[in-house]
């Protein structure tokens, strides 16, 4: 859009509706104006191959197809289609000039209503998310269906898509979705896809290919006075809108893993599960969660080449797109790995805290830190820096041995449900990582030992960046790691499987080596 249209449409005379204001949000395919009561939304013209906006008619067709589809759900939100029209003052939404654009006028939604602010603002309930559960169970319940619609659910078609997103990917190997990933997700895809041909077939043959919404995820949920909104549906693509109802909540599912919050996840898909009585939607949530975290990578990574959006957003783009990323290649791993007791092995600063938690997101596991942990037996708010001589007052021996007592409880609790679990603490000896490996014997779960190392002058430099960074929960400190390292005692490989890890790099590529390792194991 010109310089001159978008300054134009800041003014507030623009708009058919009162405003003292106007604010600009745009994503990679649109640009969103928002005024105290209204949002007007008009179409990028791009085209991106799945989507194409690039001329006024397909503008105006999409902005009507966007009106219909989302009073599916938000009957009262999606007012009108509106022209953009030339004035002598620029361009406005109201007027006899020549039309030059269209964009849906819809209300505005109270952006602290919106779920993925209330999720950060700790303010959703489960009941909350068992209501949208129930709104999207029954959508899908009362969502058309056919048999031109249930075509999108041959495998032909499932699959185009996801060659289609491996193929758009292919740029983005140095930036957001390294080779090794690209390729592990596809391998994945493939064997499931061949191995599942009959479970496909009958999702066909059972009526669940439906047209759905399409882009069910936080930013598009709002919950206003006990109401569930769900807007902003695929409107340009019917093989992304019909589509198997199980790849529809599961976008859901996958946002709020995302965002770590698995446990109400969990309560999304018993309450959806409950509801719907489809009984192998199980099956195939997982397909369809890497579908959907792949998918938001991809769109994240798109935001790369927006020469329209300032740096920042650049930058927090690319870092969303890494996680999707990682996300889906944690999904697949998680349906490789066996219940596995992990521990971190390393001296202080050499970034066993930032592996641990990487790798606990993608693995979808907990991490217990002794560094939060020693804090909080012994009183200590977490973040409260203790500068004590080496093995002394909080470190001494009888605090270690109670912090590794509370880990392995911790720990056990785990891996009687299940679970994976990973212990990021230093074990800078034999007896330490002992308690660990015969808990690992007991549970029957696998146990390995991540030996954390780091470039020395790289891990000098990190310890002396918590002085005057952010507070930590960390009290390591450059002039005890000297001291550290001569007490420390190496593992053999004895004690278990051993795989070494250099943290010189981003956590999120030292996964994947991770990853490559397990599967040698």
């Amino acid at each position: 859009m010109m310089p001159s249209i978008l300054k134009s449409l800041m003014k507030p005379a623009a708009y058919p509706v009162p405003t003292r204001t106007v604010e600009l949000l745009q994503t990679h395919v649109s640009w969103l104006f928002l005024t105290e009561t209204h949002v007007f939304k008009i179409k990028k013209p791009v085209n991106f191959g799945f989507l194409d906006f690039s001329t006024v008619d397909r503008r105006r067709f999409y902005c009507n197809e966007e009106l219909r589809l989302n009073r599916r759900l938000c009957p009262d939100v999606y007012e009108a289609v509106v022209e953009l029209r030339e004035s002598d003052a620029g361009v406005a939404f109201h007027g006899a000039g020549p039309v030059i654009d269209y964009a849906v006028m819809m209300k505005r939604l109270p952006a602290d209503n919106m779920l993925d602010r209330m999720l950060e603002n700790g303010e959703v309930t489960m009941e909350d998310m068992k209501n949208v559960a129930a709104v999207i169970s029954r959508f899908h319940s009362e969502a058309l269906t056919s048999q031109y619609i249930s075509s999108f659910g041959s495998l032909e078609k499932i699959l185009y898509n996801w060659r289609e997103n491996f193929e758009q990917l292919i740029p983005f190997k140095a930036t957001t979705l390294p080779a090794v990933d690209h390729e592990a997700i596809q391998s994945w895809v493939m064997t499931f896809a061949e191995t599942n041909l009959n479970l496909f077939s009958r999702r066909v043959e059972q009526g669940y290919i439906r047209e759905c919404d399409g882009d069910i995820h936080l930013e598009n949920i709002c919950l206003v006075d006990g109401r569930v909104y769900i807007f902003d549906c695929i409107e340009f693509s019917d093989r992304f809108r019909f589509c198997d109802t199980a790849a529809d909540i599961a976008f859901l599912l996958m946002d709020l893993d995302f965002h770590n919050r698995s446990d109400l996840s969990d309560v999304v898909i018993g309450s959806y599960l409950e509801a719907s009585g489809d009984p192998e939607l199980t099956k195939l949530i997982d397909f369809y969660k890497i579908y959907r975290a792949v998918v938001r990578g991809k769109v994240e990574s798109f935001l790369l080449n927006d020469s329209g959006i300032i740096t920042e957003a650049h930058d927090m783009a690319k870092r969303r797109a890494i996680r999707y990323f990682r996300l889906a290649r944690g999904y697949i791993e998680r349906l490789r790995l066996p219940p596995t007791l992990f521990i971190t092995c390393g001296t202080m600063g050499c970034g066993k805290s930032t592996l641990a938690k990487q790798l606990a997101f993608e693995l979808g596991m907990k991490a217990f830190s002794s560094d939060f942990i020693r804090k909080k037996i012994s009183g200590v708010p977490p973040e409260t820096a203790v500068h004590e001589e080496y093995g002394q007052g909080l470190y001494e021996e009888s605090v270690s041995e109670r912090t590794y007592g509370e880990l392995e409880r911790l720990a056990e609790c785990e891996l009687a449900a299940g679970n994976s679990v990973i212990v990021d603490a230093s074990f800078r000896n034999a007896m330490e990582r002992s308690i660990f490996v015969r808990l690992a014997a007991r549970s029957n779960a696998a146990f390995i030992i991540l030996m954390v190392s780091c470039d020395h002058d790289e891990q000098r430099k990190r310890l002396s960046g918590r002085i005057a960074g952010a507070p930590s929960v960390s009290d390591g400190r450059m002039e005890l790691l000297e001291l550290q390292k001569a007490d420390f005692d190496y593992p053999s490989e004895i004690e278990g499987n051993i795989i070494p890890v250099t943290s010189n790099s981003a956590s999120w590529r030292l996964t994947s080596m991770i990853y490559q390792e397990l599967n040698r194991l």
